[in-house]
């Protein structure tokens, strides 16, 4: 049962890090060629794994229930829980409502294109948030059963979508240099945030428990697999139009066009398309169920019938109105979610542990290597993606994905 738990966990990592937000990655990282974007993401992604296990660290003393809630008030005192509990619920709510009106919209064309229904726009958001609601509400278990069904058929559209493009590649683009160095800052908050999973790991250590073996195959697993999965991808769609046509495309629809367009395929939109659909879904149920557990321990809600009800409402109400009545304001929350994002996944962890190891000298347990001058590098990535988010903002270096 444990070995099934792990594997089911690993994949709610990797789903839900592999986000809608992979296709903006070859758009992010256009200008800055195939070796320049890959060591950044190689980077990016050893930072994350890095702090996911500074995370578990933090849990092995807590409670299994332990959310960041728990956590940063029992290591940073309430000023501390105040500012996880601000960064959390703020990308959170952000998030969900992305992805809430970007799958209604997706839901109201399927239900429009394939059965002929005549439907308010409304309808499909109301109905895309109630199936994720439902399937979050009964629980972790429910989460990790219909996300391998989902991430099953998100590897399926995958491979077909690698398999039509990488015949078409070009070695000559892949060897580009890079159009401007400047790019290379502007890329980061892009990178950074399509490699975030770390709201989802509190949910992960409750259903798995404190084992501290079977957590970290999870973490590093689970980063992993998008990692390979963003590299393929960047080789694919990298080495088939040069840095000038990705750049000239910059939104995802004209890239997706300017591919079909090449390869004369309608194949390729289409499984582009479902692709983009199911990683919104699988990211999804990953980032609500973190909020769900979240809310359930920060409201004290009991893990009854009426008080998941209850929680579902805190977790899907707000963003579902956010989505319907205010579209504009999460666009806007989207662009601080790399600063939020930098809080709960790399200050929290490393201000928590730092805490930590300075209460408990104690052999024999688990601590992630590196020691301090791996907090230190990691807290001033944090700053440097901060830094360049907050540049993209004043207009000071471009804006991209």
């Amino acid at each position: 049962m444990s070995m099934n738990k792990t594997f089911g966990s690993t994949l709610i990592i990797a789903g839900t890090t592999i986000g809608a937000g992979m296709l903006a990655l070859p758009l992010a990282s256009a200008g800055l060629g195939f070796t320049t974007a890959t060591l950044t993401m190689v980077g990016i992604w050893a930072l994350m794994v890095y702090t996911a296990l500074l995370m578990l660290e933090v849990h092995q003393h807590a409670d299994p229930s332990a959310t960041l809630h728990s956590l940063a008030k029992e290591l940073l005192g309430t000023k501390g829980q105040i500012i996880a509990n601000i960064a959390m619920m703020f990308l959170f709510y952000a998030l969900c409502a992305a992805y809430i009106a970007g799958g209604g919209a997706q839901l109201n064309d399927k239900l429009s294109g394939w059965f002929g229904l005549d439907v308010m726009p409304q309808t499909g958001t109301v109905l895309f948030t109630l199936l994720i609601a439902t399937v979050v509400s009964v629980g972790t278990h429910s989460v990790d059963l219909v996300n391998r069904i989902l991430f099953t058929l998100k590897i399926i559209a995958l491979a077909v979508m690698l398999s039509l493009l990488l015949p078409h590649i070009q070695g000559q683009h892949l060897v580009d240099m890079p159009v401007e160095k400047g790019l290379l800052i502007s890329a980061l908050p892009v990178v950074f945030t399509s490699f975030g999973f770390h709201g989802s790991i509190p949910s992960i250590v409750r259903y798995v428990g404190i084992d501290m073996k079977a957590l970290r195959k999870v973490m590093i697993l689970g980063a992993s697999v998008p990692l390979v999965i963003y590299l393929l991808w960047q080789v694919a769609s990298q080495g088939i139009l040069s840095q000038s046509d990705l750049i000239a495309n910059s939104s995802l629809g004209s890239f997706i066009a300017a591919l079909n367009t090449l390869l004369k395929s309608p194949m390729v939109s289409n499984s582009v398309s479902i692709f983009a659909d199911l990683a919104l879904a699988t990211s999804f149920l990953g980032v609500s169920l973190g909020l769900f557990d979240f809310l359930s321990d920060t409201l004290n809600q009991k893990n009854s019938k009426s008080g998941r009800v209850q929680t579902a409402l805190f977790t899907f109400v707000p963003p579902l109105c956010f989505a319907l009545f205010y579209p504009q304001g999460f666009i806007m929350a989207l662009g601080y979610a790399a600063i939020a994002l930098v809080i709960l996944a790399i200050f929290l962890p490393v201000a928590m542990v730092h805490v930590q190891r300075g209460q408990r000298q104690t052999v024999g347990e688990y601590q992630v290597s590196g020691g301090k001058p791996a907090l230190i590098m990691a807290t001033s990535a944090g700053v440097l993606i901060i830094t360049a988010q907050f540049l993209q903002m004043a207009g000071l270096i471009p804006a991209v994905g």
